[in-house]
């Protein structure tokens, strides 16, 4: 199936999606008066512990991860009613619009500008490596609002808006990233999440969360490297009997586990 997605426009099914929604997985995290199950975060991080274990295919980490903390961090009421349950529900796929070809993860990175005319914001730039953002129904994309470094606000924006166009990228793993470019592309107020110019305060706990988040599917990945390894010395033979049984077979498959467990629990304190 991993592989097929691979090869796969989309990068996932709806069927898929559908079952991840019914289980509850979309809302793990989201308040329960948003429709979500209300668990903690490291909650979600064994979730995507064992999704990185299977190399789970799709948008779950870009839309609970960066498309959803980034609302319930920084979303007015109206906000997180409007979006929240959508997504515990699986009806929207979201993303995070944050990158540039500046390559830079900080504040003065981000060149895309938000200007407000009337009740409105006129968006002007370009975003990198959006993951997908080929089947987001929006993006919340952090812009320039000050002249300030740190002046970066954040908007909810329908991929689909008039003046945007994407690239899809080719990259080495076949994961799906975009080149975005936005074009006097017009949303109205109400689409500002949080406060004008308070923006990278939500981005730098967004980062924070999806390098655990990534940290905890790395993990998962290691642990059935691991097993794998494991099975693998168990019915290998060699002289008559399981290469397991080499002390410098099982030398090796002790340091992998320690590599692993440590992994685990520097992600697990984080």
């Amino acid at each position: 199936y991993v592989r097929e997605m691979e090869e796969d426009e989309r990068g996932y099914t709806p069927e898929l999606w559908t079952k991840i929604a019914e289980q509850g997985w979309l809302g793990l995290i989201i308040p329960e008066q948003y429709g979500g199950v209300e668990l903690e975060f490291q909650d979600l991080v064994v979730l995507l512990e064992e999704m990185g274990r299977y190399m789970l295919p799709g948008p779950f980490f870009s839309t609970v991860v960066l498309g959803g903390m980034s609302i319930m961090d920084a979303g007015s009421e109206e906000q997180k009613q409007e979006y929240l349950p959508r997504i515990a529900e699986g009806q929207i796929i979201m993303t995070l619009a944050l990158t540039e070809p500046s390559a830079r993860w900080d504040a003065a990175g981000v060149e895309l500008t938000a200007t407000a005319t009337g009740d409105s914001y006129t968006l002007n730039g370009t975003k990198l490596f959006v993951q997908n953002a080929h089947v987001s129904d929006y993006m919340v994309v952090a812009a320039r609002t000050g002249i300030s470094e740190e002046n970066i606000s954040l908007f909810v924006v329908p991929t689909q808006s008039d003046g945007i166009t994407q690239t899809l990228l080719k990259t080495i793993a076949s994961d799906r990233q975009s080149e975005v470019v936005f074009n006097d592309v017009k949303v109205p107020s109400s689409a500002l999440l949080g406060e004008e110019n308070k923006g990278w305060e939500t981005i730098q706990k967004v980062m924070q969360w999806g390098a655990i988040g990534k940290c905890a599917e790395m993990s998962g990945g290691g642990q059935q490297v691991l097993d794998m390894t494991v099975d693998y010395a168990k019915q290998r033979t060699q002289f008559g009997r399981p290469i397991g049984s080499f002390q410098a077979i099982q030398h090796h498959c002790a340091n992998m586990a320690t590599d692993v467990e440590g992994s685990k629990f520097i992600t697990y304190q984080a």
